[in-house]
């Protein structure tokens, strides 16, 4: 496990540095930052000081040389709008798209879950059809349709609740959250309801096509042959076997979620990394997209770690082979 644990790592550094490059050849060939920075009115030589100022003027393959001599000490430069540490804005947005996906997600899991293994035990209900119609509703609708009709429905028409912003936050730690706040919640509600509609109806069918397929087994034959109690076949055999692609699609989702929250952020204009990133790719603030991607893909390979070594904790069989490997 160690050495699968170091791989993964080894693997992570180089996949981070190809995708820095790529992004950093990207946005040079995508427009001049200066352009960004400078005054329409700026002369020809103050722009020229722009670029010499923050290295502009160097040839691409030395300005990423620089950078990735600057990233390898967690340096990733400043800002080119507003002078401060690219990677201490990622890490200022952060706390907000974090508690924004948790939050989406175990709305999800709540729902999906339930709901799918139903769905599974009664295939041929009346209920089933409509879970299963409603998930294929929750794929078809676009994120940005559904946060525009749950603002127009809940905040517009009724008032319940506000459209935007994050609303009162806690210190707890480092982090910053809002969840600890009647106000926060009352305008964490609708974005996480957003992402939840989507990631729910995946569940639901990936718990469902769990659960057909575990009931014809033979430890659930054996179980109800005994003559245990229906809740605790449930409860033990049968949600203990699907986990593992339950835990699949909620490590791969949550990463989704946290990498690409960029519409629902800024329908609700909540002040998360996604926000920030379309900001800098629209103003082609080079070191802030860079440190975001790079940490966005240490973050994802990182996920897919701990939901490997879920895997070796909820089936022994993965562990073994493990082991083997």
């Amino acid at each position: 496990m160690l050495a699968f644990i170091i791989r993964r790592l080894l693997q992570a550094l180089l996949v981070m540095a190809v995708m820095s490059g790529l992004v950093f050849v990207g946005l040079y060939v995508v427009g001049d930052p200066v352009s960004m920075m400078a005054s329409p009115e700026a002369t020809e030589l103050e722009r020229d000081a722009i670029r010499a100022n923050f290295g502009l003027d160097k040839p691409l393959l030395e300005q990423y040389a620089i950078f990735m001599s600057h990233a390898v000490r967690f340096d990733f430069g400043k800002s080119f709008l507003t002078g401060q540490s690219a990677m201490g804005l990622i890490l200022e947005r952060m706390p907000a798209t974090l508690e924004l996906a948790v939050v989406a997600m175990t709305l999800a899991g709540l729902v999906g879950v339930p709901l799918g293994i139903w769905a599974g035990l009664r295939p041929d209900a009346l209920s089933t059809r409509g879970i299963m119609t409603g998930s294929v509703l929750g794929f078809s609708l676009p994120n940005f349709w559904v946060g525009l009709m749950l603002i127009m429905v809940f905040a517009v028409y009724l008032g319940w609740v506000p459209a935007s912003g994050r609303g009162k936050t806690v210190m707890l730690g480092p982090l910053d959250l809002s969840v600890l706040t009647l106000d926060g919640w009352s305008r964490l509600i609708l974005p996480a309801c957003t992402i939840a509609m989507a990631k729910a109806a995946l569940i639901i069918r990936v718990t469902r096509a769990a659960t057909r397929e575990a009931l014809p087994m033979d430890y659930i034959k054996f179980a109800r042959a005994k003559g245990l109690a229906w809740s605790r076949i449930l409860r033990v055999h049968l949600l203990k076997n699907i986990l593992i692609p339950i835990v699949t699609v909620f490590g791969l989702e949550f990463g989704q979620v946290v990498a690409f929250a960029v519409v629902t952020e800024t329908i609700f204009a909540w002040p998360g990394m996604g926000k920030l990133l379309l900001d800098s790719i629209i103003t082609l603030d080079r070191p802030v997209v860079v440190a975001y991607l790079i940490l966005i893909v240490f973050f994802l390979v990182m996920l897919n770690l701990v939901t490997d070594i879920l895997y070796s904790v909820l089936d022994p069989r993965v562990r073994l082979q493990a082991a083997k490997a």
